[in-house]
């Protein structure tokens, strides 16, 4: 009984993490695409505006990377 529970709590945070994973992914590239159509709006590409773009895009690669890796058996 008590390997049961444990085997359900390990499946229910694996499914939070990969869920919050994935709403953050797709956060993510709603930002990267609204802060893109914001620069590009008015035809001007500024310093700063570059640099908004890199950095978010930056953070979003680094957010990939952090895939959570499943840690129960799902043979």
């Amino acid at each position: 009984m008590n390997n049961q529970q444990s085997s359900e709590a390990t499946l229910f945070l694996d499914n939070l993490k990969n869920g919050i994973w994935l709403l953050g992914t797709s956060s993510w590239l709603f930002g990267i695409t609204d802060r893109s159509i914001a620069c590009l709006a008015d035809g001007y590409l500024s310093a700063v505006d570059i640099v908004q773009l890199f950095t978010a895009s930056f953070f979003f690669v680094s957010w990939l990377l952090l895939k959570p890796i499943s840690t129960s058996n799902q043979n």
